[in-house]
């Protein structure tokens, strides 16, 4: 059974809480006791009703405002298939934790509120699900209820989107629109009796049929890539000769047999055997972390790369880069930082800044200067030794890399090769 992971997100008050706190209700993700503190919880704050966004604001500060500020990940599953819900923050302050828990996503839900329409926020949104390539965009149009459910305030959404904001989507990536209310259930897991003139399924429906394209193999596998992370050698007479090599497979695939290459010092062998905990495996997929021997002792150390021998990345020391800002201290040029790539670490300068995004327009300008706090801008890096990189675009889990402040030790930014 496969898990497809969905990222949400909108502007404050959207309704992205409720939304998952009704998948979850109706598929029957919630326990008995669970659903009986919402209820108690939802009279103590005065409602007549039961609030399910309570289900993810877990932060007692969330609580208390309404809002979302961190990023809550949920778990339910269906006979079909198993999700992971990253629920997002909305306000443009925590643009950087909406960022983060998209980064791996399938699937993007962008809320809209049927009585406001887009906002700076939508496209914000929309331009980082373009970013981060998430090849499925559902514009879920909600609160249908404060609007009599009305298909000319859906449609005039829709077109909006289309003629505004989508319009700079990239090829293959799809999007769905869908009306729907979060607090009443019309449209999130079966169809809605009061938007018959909606001729689509509902929200569960679209998300089943969806594919996912992160679970790729055979051909349609993306190169194979694993970072090493740590060297076996076992200091018992009995594996006295045993050399493997730990970590986890970032995409593709790699078969016992298969001729690999490691960088940097490009030296190659044959794959011998591939351990998972005790279980030897002829084959292993992205998402494994099992361990590797060869048939022959080469030239491999912690935060060196294992790949397939037919499409090896080309070593950079120059990078260009799409980088979000994550720092109150901006970003700016001559400055020095720890650049992490999986598991190998590089000392970085950033040379200059391209260009720094305008969301509300989604424009580029070319004459800042800095990147601040939840920018997103265009950045040329060197680093000091090289990073076996492919861009973001052709490989998202070899793409993107952290930049990290060498005073603070805190996560500055967050880059994405071009």
């Amino acid at each position: 059974m496969d898990i497809l992971k969905i990222a949400t997100a909108g502007s404050v008050d959207d309704g992205k809480s409720t939304l998952i706190g009704r998948l979850l209700y109706e598929t029957k993700s919630i326990t008995k006791d669970k659903i009986e503190a919402l209820e108690t919880a939802s009279k103590r704050k005065g409602l007549d009703f039961t609030d399910l966004s309570l289900l993810t604001d877990g932060l007692i500060a969330e609580r208390e405002q309404g809002i979302t500020i961190d990023v809550a990940h949920i778990y339910f599953n269906t006979p079909t298939r198993k999700y992971i819900i990253a629920d997002t923050p909305g306000h443009f302050e925590y643009t950087r934790n909406m960022i983060t828990g998209a980064s791996n996503a399938s699937v993007s839900i962008i809320l809209i509120d049927s009585r406001n329409g887009i906002s700076e926020q939508t496209k914000r949104h929309y331009y980082i699900s373009q970013l981060l390539r998430i090849e499925n965009v559902i514009v879920a149009v909600n609160k249908m209820d404060l609007v009599d459910y009305s298909q000319d305030s859906f449609e005039a959404i829709k077109k909006d989107f289309e003629t505004t904001v989508g319009k700079a989507g990239f090829e293959g990536q799809k999007i769905t629109f869908i009306p729907l209310s979060s607090l009443y259930g019309d449209n999130i897991t079966t169809k809605s009796d009061k938007m018959a003139w909606y001729d689509g399924g509902s929200l569960l429906n679209i998300l089943e049929s969806i594919e996912n394209k992160q679970v790729r193999t055979g051909a349609d596998a993306i190169p194979a890539r694993m970072g090493v992370q740590y060297v076996v050698r076992p200091k018992t007479e009995e594996y006295h000769d045993y050399r493997g090599y730990a970590g986890r497979i970032s995409s593709g695939e790699f078969e016992v047999g298969d001729e690999v290459t490691a960088l940097p010092s490009g030296q190659s062998s044959t794959i011998k055997s591939i351990q998972k905990f005790d279980t030897g495996l002829s084959k292993a997929i992205a998402g494994d972390s099992v361990v590797i021997t060869l048939d022959t002792d080469i030239d491999i150390s912690r935060g060196n790369m294992l790949t397939r021998s037919n499409v090896v990345p080309e070593g950079k020391k120059a990078l260009k880069a799409t980088v979000c800002w994550m720092d109150s201290t901006p970003l700016s040029a001559g400055k020095t930082y720890i650049l992490q790539h999986g598991v190998n670490t590089q000392k970085a300068k950033s040379i200059s800044i391209d260009s720094v995004l305008d969301v509300q327009h989604l424009v580029e300008s070319d004459e800042r200067t800095d990147i601040k706090l939840n920018e997103i801008g265009v950045v040329n890096l060197k680093t000091a030794g090289e990073i076996f990189a492919d861009t973001y675009k052709e490989n998202p889990s070899n793409g993107a890399f952290i930049l990290i402040d060498p005073m603070s030790n805190t996560t500055a930014g967050l880059g994405f090769v071009m």
